[in-house]
């Protein structure tokens, strides 16, 4: 008998639990977390402040959700500890040592590695700087750590030989992805401590190149937006600022391949301040390399954007200020084609930007000294735009402009006005003669089919 009421007992525990709904693995909520409580560093003798800080750092290894309002006094005690080490770390003469690098680089690694979260890049317009950022909700604990990174890398305290085992390729490459970050207060941090790893890390300075090559490379192809691009070619000024002469084959592909190609991107107005330094960095090092950027921005020329012109035509006057003789003479008539039409662009921004070149001293020596090949086409873009330019602002540019250039040599100036003229008169005759065939053709038809007409 007891063994039957023993048995019936047992299955109906066995009901009990069948019936109970289980709970779904990954849905459970998650427990609270608490933040281990750790004595404080300045409270401890000197011997033992090494292994206390090596605990701080693992325990500040634990990531919280701020997403949600959960574990808030743990997250205030990881911060309030996070400040600690970086007030230890600023007071302490030795507090960074080659034990402690491999727990530094694991607890910097598991607060700022991270996916990024989602964007919509389905519309992606030219200047839209308008919309706000989206700032990171962890930044109270992402700012302090990045405070104690840079620290960290402007130690004199680390050897570089000692910490490359830890902060090695694998972990630039996955802080090369966090430059994609709504946030601009992170992406100032990566880009100071980025460019202060290139300055320490002497063998890592080929692998970020080609790391910053490579994410030019995805914005490009991939024809997407990159919140970084601004600070990686901040980084990259610098760099080629310090470029050795003559340049290595490998620094002009990287400006032909990598940099140049980013004139073409739609967002360029985001980063072509940036840009536009490297470019003249590049022409100061070697005036040479004006003749593949100048060309390569004639090819890319924006003709339907009328502020994207703008900015091209700016960085064209910075280009033009270091470009030799030489090289001028070899893109003058492709040049000057361009500028011509610009000089008669309908946009009154484009124009006055363009006529704004005859204020810059070099570059009307430059356009003077090969006058005979050149003056013709400005004379006439000159003059059209007398005749059919809206904007009395470019009206008065245009005849300063001509101006200039009958004082700079009044023979040819009236051989290429009459020349114009000539040109003008043949073109409205041909016109003219194009109307009236026309209308004689419209007049037969009309005698010929007037149940059509009418």
């Amino acid at each position: 008998m007891k063994l039957f009421q023993s048995i019936k007992q047992k299955i109906g525990e066995d009901a009990e639990d069948q019936a109970a709904p289980k709970p779904k693995p990954g849905r459970a909520k998650p427990p609270e977390t608490s933040f281990p409580s750790l004595p404080k560093l300045r409270d401890e003798i000197a011997a033992d402040r090494p292994e206390l800080f090596r605990q701080k750092l693992q325990a500040c290894c634990i990531i919280y959700d701020f997403s949600s309002e959960s574990n808030m006094k743990a997250k205030e005690a990881k911060r309030q500890t996070l400040l600690e080490i970086v007030e230890h770390v600023n007071s302490s003469r030795a507090a960074f040592n080659d034990s402690l690098i491999p727990d530094i680089v694991k607890m910097l690694g598991a607060n700022i590695f991270r996916a990024l979260p989602p964007k919509d890049r389905s519309f992606i317009v030219f200047g839209d700087d308008e919309e706000e950022p989206t700032l990171e909700r962890a930044w109270p604990h992402l700012q302090i750590v990045y405070e104690f990174f840079l620290r960290f890398v402007v130690s004199n305290e680390i050897d570089p030989k000692v910490a490359k085992a830890s902060l090695n390729a694998e972990f630039i490459s996955q802080m090369m992805e966090l430059f994609d970050s709504d946030d601009p207060r992170e992406r100032d941090y990566l880009k100071t401590i980025l460019h202060r790893i290139y300055g320490k890390f002497m063998t890592l300075r080929a692998f970020i190149r080609r790391s910053i090559q490579q994410t030019f490379y995805k914005v490009m192809y991939e024809n997407d937006m990159y919140n970084g691009v601004g600070e990686l070619l901040e980084i990259m000024g610098s760099i080629i600022n310090g470029f050795a002469l003559p340049l290595k084959e490998e620094h002009k592909d990287f400006l032909v391949r990598a940099l140049i190609p980013l004139h073409k991107l739609k967002f360029l107005s985001s980063f072509h301040q940036q840009l536009s330094y490297c470019m003249s960095q590049y022409v100061t090092k070697d005036p040479r390399l004006s003749l593949p950027i100048v060309s390569a921005m004639l090819r890319f020329w924006p003709t339907t954007i009328t502020s994207k012109q703008v900015l091209f035509l700016n960085e064209l006057e910075e280009l033009l200020e270091l470009t030799k003789p030489p090289e001028f003479i070899v893109m003058q008539e492709p040049l000057i084609q361009r500028i011509a039409q610009c000089i008669m662009c309908p946009h009154f921004q484009v124009a006055e930007r363009t006529l704004f070149l005859w204020n810059n001293d070099y570059i009307v020596r430059l356009i003077t000294s090969s006058r005979k090949a050149l003056f013709p086409a400005i004379i006439g873009a000159l003059y059209m735009n007398s005749k059919l330019h809206w904007s009395s602002a470019v009206h008065g540019l245009t005849f300063n402009v001509l101006k200039l250039l009958m004082e700079a040599d009044p023979q040819l100036f009236d051989e290429c006005s009459a020349n114009h003229k000539e040109t003008y008169d043949e073109e409205e005759q041909r016109e003219a003669t194009r109307k009236l065939r026309w209308a004689t053709l419209q007049d037969l038809h009309e005698k010929n089919f007037p149940q059509v007409v009418s």
